[in-house]
């Protein structure tokens, strides 16, 4: 099962996310940490979700680029937080896929795919803005844009979180699972 939860800055998205991993049972539970901890803010916003993950059984990888080889048990129940650092790190930092960006991500996300029993991916909501951005800003915006409907796709679930409320966009239905081993 692939559960890709969107939704804008302090929407709930993350624990929303969190009870998802928890609802999949006792399965090993794997944090993927994708945040750079580069300023005091962003240490801050690190201790604030260990905080939430709290007594919930989570074992934490941090994987800033590379996520295709990041070393998870067969079988575990993985969330993935969050896919826009992901791409902010993939584009910038020096060991980053760069202009491949997209390719690395979505290759990424296939291999947990493939080795986790249920994988739960945060992305954000970050294209409702009016503003107009331009340079690597834009660029970042087109490269998250083209992975979440990639990954949105690929995902049996697709849930958008507002004021802590989810919206489902994409709902599993059991058919689905027929469907989609014929496919691969």
């Amino acid at each position: 099962m692939m559960i890709l939860v969107t939704g804008g800055s302090g929407s709930g998205k993350s624990a929303f996310a969190e009870d998802c991993i928890v609802a999949f049972g006792n399965a090993r539970r794997i944090y993927i940490a994708t945040m750079y901890p580069f300023d005091e803010e962003s240490r801050k916003r690190v201790k604030r979700h260990q905080a939430m993950r709290q007594g919930k059984g989570f074992d934490t990888l941090e994987c800033y680029t590379g996520l295709a080889r990041a070393a998870i048990p067969e079988g575990s129940t993985v969330l993935l937080e969050c896919m826009s650092n992901l791409v902010a790190n993939e584009m910038f930092q020096e060991n980053g896929a760069h202009e491949n960006t997209v390719k690395a991500v979505v290759d990424g996300v296939e291999f947990l795919q493939k080795q986790t029993e249920n994988l739960v991916i945060v992305t954000n909501e970050i294209f409702s803005e009016a503003a107009e951005y331009q340079g690597d800003t834009k660029l970042y915006q087109k490269y998250l844009g083209m992975i979440n409907q990639k990954l949105s796709d690929m995902a049996d679930e697709v849930v958008e979180v507002v004021y802590g409320i989810p919206v489902y966009h994409k709902k599993y239905k059991a058919s689905d699972v027929d469907r989609r081993s014929e496919i691969r």
